[in-house]
């Protein structure tokens, strides 16, 4: 019997994340595609899951599966880079969308660049019950409608409004704008 590196603490792991998400097996079961019976097993150590499944479960609480398997002094440590010429673009008619923020960090804590054309527009249907937004005016003029309530940014401005009801992001005028826009969701 060989000495090897001890093995991470995947069961504990997904046990702490999904208590800390306050996500039952269920729920878990159903953000993740891995089954209850499974979740359990894993929580339980009882079995060894393949990557396929960890990654499921890393993607269905949020994280990293570097978080999954690692130690919280690990996570700590460490630095992500995404360079410019790999981030996420979307491309609409009436705007650039950059995501900023890790896949991982989906419906958690999402940031985007957005480059408006003169006259763009961003337009949300409504989010998950308690979802926020925070735009940021870096140039231009925008106009953000939240529900019933609309507001005008200059730069430097922010605007923090609901994000579970119709809004939207305009630029208004007949220069383009920017901004930074974070969405967080519930927990």
């Amino acid at each position: 019997m060989g000495i090897g590196p001890k093995p991470p603490a995947l069961g504990r792991n997904v046990l702490k994340f999904r208590k800390q998400r306050d996500l039952s097996l269920e729920e878990l079961a159903q953000r993740s595609g891995v089954s209850k019976a499974m979740l359990s097993q894993v929580e339980q150590e009882k079995v060894n899951p393949t990557v396929a499944v960890v990654w499921k479960i890393a993607h269905g609480l949020g994280v990293s599966i570097h978080e999954l398997l690692g130690s919280p002094e690990e996570t700590k440590r460490r630095i992500e880079v995404t360079r410019k010429e790999n981030a996420t673009v979307l491309r609409e008619e009436s705007c650039e969308v950059q995501i900023l923020s890790p896949i991982e960090m989906a419906e958690d804590l999402e940031f985007y660049f957005v480059r408006f054309n003169p006259g763009g527009s961003l337009v949300s249907s409504p989010h998950f019950p308690r979802t926020e937004e925070f735009t940021t005016c870096l140039s231009g003029v925008l106009e953000i409608t939240s529900g019933e309530g609309t507001v005008v940014l200059n730069p430097g401005d922010m605007a923090h409004y609901t994000a579970d009801v119709a809004h939207a992001i305009r630029a208004k005028g007949s220069a383009p704008a920017e901004a930074f826009l974070i969405v967080r969701y519930a927990k």
